[in-house]
């Protein structure tokens, strides 16, 4: 139900609002200190860090510092085959037919969350609410930014600060970034 829910405000272009999240993050995130984890997308507004804050001890934030073209581009390219969830991209995977799956033939779909018009307002929203989170978190000296526009460019510096943080990780752990 409340997945239904939070999918329409995501179809719509808007984020999903604070009580909502905070809700579902916090229940999934219960029962995990004995673990190190990492959330990918939460907390998006100071409102959900702050409750966030409140039942977890979080010790670095990571910050992706990739220009908007860079995502829209990425995103508004990316074409899926609803039955298998298998994904396109036209820039850097693109299927062998354009709009034909490469297994079954089918015709491959954009979804409504990764249309031009919806990934424009997404990104407007999140220069409104997500960026004060990162000077929130800045300001607790807890925030350390990545920039660049690849991720191979990107992920093993990433990942030699994360050796730092949790050195027991895996050169498996290294290869397959999620």
């Amino acid at each position: 139900e409340v997945g239904i829910l939070a999918k329409s405000y995501i179809d719509q272009g808007q984020l999903i609002p604070d009580h909502i999240m905070t809700q579902l993050m916090l229940t999934e995130i219960k029962g995990l200190d004995q673990y190190n984890w990492l959330l990918d997308g939460f907390p998006r507004t100071v409102a959900q860090a702050e409750a966030l804050d409140k039942e977890c001890h979080i010790d670095t934030v990571i910050d992706l510092d990739v220009p908007f073209e860079t995502i829209k581009c990425r995103l508004t390219a990316r074409w899926i085959h609803p039955a298998s969830g298998r994904v396109y991209n036209l820039e850097f995977s693109p299927p062998k037919v354009q709009g034909i799956d490469d297994i079954t033939g089918e015709p491959l779909v954009q979804r409504d969350d990764d249309k031009p018009e919806t990934v424009s307002k997404r990104l407007q929203a999140y220069d409104a609410q997500t960026k004060p989170v990162l000077e929130y978190y800045r300001k607790k000296g807890l925030l350390k930014s990545f920039s660049g526009t690849e991720t191979n460019k990107i992920w093993p510096h990433i990942y030699a600060f994360l050796q730092t943080k949790l050195p027991d990780m895996s050169q498996k752990d290294a290869a397959n970034p999620r």
